[in-house]
């Protein structure tokens, strides 16, 4: 009995507070119903009263009788199913409020985006332009520049030691032309990699790490000894700055207003010149010196062409210093909804360049920014959910997955002949560029190696008997000699052939040979004492009592390049990347007002047209001056394409994009490379119609993409 009373009075008790509640909320509005002009309020349990009455009198009739006060009132509308005017009003609110991001629509959201970003880019433009083209953008130019700059270095950076370290590492010409290769292959990963990454984890961020990768690999590449470890470290190296490119034309140009970035993207072009310059300048300044360096017994060695290549990495270490002091992308921050950041920048961009220009006082009046709604789905764990490796695996997973989904935006029904486009004229450029930049070179060393062999100095059916040979030959043919008791000491065989010859009670000592080789011929009773003439110099050749004592250590392959010939490779890049100055100055000057378009389909035009001319070139200078001609012309579509692409993305896919068409890039680099060099010696017919080809068809294709100057970057 007990139980049941203070059961009945819990449930007593609860009424009552429901009834307290929902009179005190109902108190707390005026009215349910107001007629228009007439001061009287709806109806309610049937009847109406007017605003002049006092509110108090029905509280004063309830607190007169004894034992009730507010909490024992209930609205008498409540136990006959009539809804309270309260709740009537709060679900009219509630139809009135957005629907969550969760419960909408995937097409719907894409939409709203899509307007956003739209609304987005003309308000950063406008920004931009407040903020003015100053100080800042200065500042940046340089630091950025010199990530490309570290670029280009990259490039050279190999053909310039291969003639020395070859040597060292005692590369066959397979493992050298492997070498070639290599840089190119990890540039088109890097591309492709940091590309996509740029686009999900920030520009400044990626070009960092792409940087200190490629810095550190660099000088490891230097120190180390084997030819496996060092392939291997300019794999990686080039990896590291593959991220470049796509980077900092992405970077860069969210920095620039509409009117300004055809203009200073293509000046920014100029420094990809400059690493090609100082990689020559310094080539030729150190490489030659071969006893600049140490050696720790003969298992460490630190020639001349290692210190080298640790100067080559100044440019990326010095641009990695100075993206320490500069901000991340304003633009790519409101891409992510960072607003009060992205904000922060603006203004510090704006402040730097107002005070550069003598107006300090001047404020930035911009005080809100769109940024677009956000669809990515972030996985945020906790430190304390699984191990650490789980958790990295985790993250890493959920960048991947970022990241191919953003690639594969760009080849949605939107985008897919934009990039298609892009991608033929991007491919073909490519192919013909780093083709005729290699195959050029070698012609020259082809029309070298023809005058040489011109000169050669013929010996037939000569004898030779007792006599000492202290004085260095060179290309010289003996066919049928005998030599009998002939000495040979201390001298360096350089191109020398001895054919169907015949050596008797001879004696080789001290001797160096470079290109040499003894075919067919009968060594009887000779001695050989410390010489490099390894078994791969004879070929079907006799030895009867003959012995060969204390050969020389070290690398058993021949190597016909010298000083001269490795001056030659510095003085020929040197001149091709000087001759791109007057292409660039001219590009950057009319990029903005010829336009995009027609400045790449003239540039690769007018490039088809010079490699018709390398028919009548057949001498060295011939094709020095035609290599210094292609590269002004067709520079100028390199800078009109990287505009082109920086332009047609938006902010969300645009390194993605650009890393993607840049990977393709160097991929046909490696394609034309490996292609233009088979021809060297057989013809040139084939490498300069393949050029053309592809010139011309890139030239129609970039000729039917959208202009690009007026538009916004979205």
């Amino acid at each position: 009995m007990d139980d049941g009373f203070g059961n009945n009075s819990n449930f007593f008790q609860g009424a009552k507070d429901i009834a307290y509640e929902a009179k005190r909320q109902g108190r707390m509005q005026d009215s349910y119903t107001r007629y228009d002009g007439g001061g009287e309020y709806a109806p309610q349990g049937g009847g109406y009263y007017h605003g002049d009455e006092p509110h108090g009198q029905e509280d004063a009739d309830s607190d007169a009788t004894e034992g009730h006060d507010e909490e024992d009132e209930i609205y008498e509308g409540e136990y006959q199913g009539i809804p309270h005017p309260d709740d009537i009003k709060a679900n009219r609110m509630a139809a009135t409020q957005p629907v969550p991001d969760e419960y909408r629509d995937q097409a719907d959201l894409m939409a709203e985006r899509m307007k956003d970003e739209e609304q987005l880019a003309h308000q950063y433009e406008s920004i931009i332009e407040e903020c003015g083209h100053g100080r800042f953008q200065w500042t940046l130019f340089f630091i950025l520049g010199l990530a490309l700059m570290a670029d280009g270095v990259e490039v050279f950076v190999v053909g310039f030691v291969l003639p020395v370290a070859e040597r060292d590492m005692c590369m066959s010409n397979s493992n050298k032309g492997m070498l070639g290769l290599i840089v190119y292959l990890g540039m088109m990963v890097g591309a492709f990699v940091w590309g996509g990454l740029a686009d999900k984890m920030g520009r400044r961020y990626c070009l960092i790490i792409a940087l200190s990768i490629n810095g550190v690999f660099i000088i490891f590449s230097s120190f180390v000894q084997g030819y496996g470890m060092f392939l291997f470290c300019r794999l990686l190296s080039g990896a590291g700055i593959g991220g470049s490119i796509p980077i900092v034309f992405s970077y860069f140009s969210e920095f620039l207003s509409r009117e300004k970035r055809g203009e200073h993207l293509s000046w920014l072009c100029m420094f990809w010149m400059v690493g090609g310059i100082y990689a020559s300048i310094m080539a030729w300044s150190i490489i030659p010196h071969y006893g600049w360096g140490f050696s720790m017994g003969t298992s460490f060695q630190f020639h001349s062409w290692r210190l080298f290549v640790v100067v080559c990495a100044l440019p990326s270490l010095s641009s990695l210093i100075g993206l320490l002091f500069v901000p991340e992308s304003p633009r790519y921050l409101l891409e992510i909804g960072k607003h009060d950041e992205a904000w922060m920048i603006l203004k510090q961009i704006y402040d730097t360049n107002m005070r550069a220009r003598g107006h300090p006082e001047a404020v930035f009046t911009v005080s809100h920014i769109k940024t677009p709604i956000q669809m990515d789905e972030f996985i945020e764990i906790q430190s304390s959910t699984g191990t650490w490796f789980q958790r990295w695996l985790v993250r890493i997973m959920t960048v991947v997955k970022q990241v191919w989904q953003n690639m594969l935006l760009c080849f949605t029904p939107k985008h897919r002949m934009t990039t298609l486009f892009l991608a033929v004229v991007w491919f073909t450029l490519s192919f013909s560029y780093y083709g005729l930049t290699v195959w050029f070179p070698d012609m020259i060393k082809y029309f070298q190696n023809e005058e040489y062999e011109s000169k050669m100095k013929t010996f037939h059916q000569e004898r030779v008997e007792d006599f000492t040979f202290n004085f260095t030959l060179e290309n010289q043919f003996h066919t049928e000699g005998e030599y009998i008791n002939v000495r040979f000491i201390g001298i360096k065989f350089k191109s020398v052939t001895f054919e169907d010859s015949l050596f008797e009670e001879c004696y080789f000592e001290d001797i160096v040979s470079t290109n040499t080789h003894f075919k067919n011929c009968t060594f009887t009773a000779t001695i050989f004492y410390n010489t490099d003439l390894f078994e791969t110099r004879f070929s079907h050749s006799r030895f009867i009592n003959s012995t060969f004592l204390h050969n020389k250590e070290g690398c058993q392959i021949d190597f016909s390049e010298d000083a001269e010939t490795a001056f030659l490779t510095y003085l020929v890049s040197f001149l091709g990347s000087l001759a791109v100055l007057p292409g660039n100055i001219v590009s950057a000057l009319f990029m903005d007002k010829v336009g995009r378009i027609k400045m790449l389909g003239g540039s690769m035009l007018l490039s088809t047209i010079t490699c018709f001319f390398l028919f009548f070139g057949s001498s060295e200078s011939a094709m020095i001056g035609m290599q210094c001609l292609f590269c002004g012309v067709s520079i100028a579509a390199w800078n009109a394409l990287d505009v082109i692409t920086v332009e047609l993305y938006s902010t969300n896919k645009r390194a993605t994009a650009f890393g993607i068409l840049n990977g393709l890039s160097k991929f046909a680099a490696i394609l034309g490379i490996s292609i233009f060099a088979s021809f060297v010696e057989i013809t040139k017919v084939v490498p300069i119609l393949l050029a053309s080809i592809a010139l011309v068809g890139g030239a129609l294709l970039g000729l039917r993409l959208p202009e690009t100057r007026e538009q916004v970057l979205m």
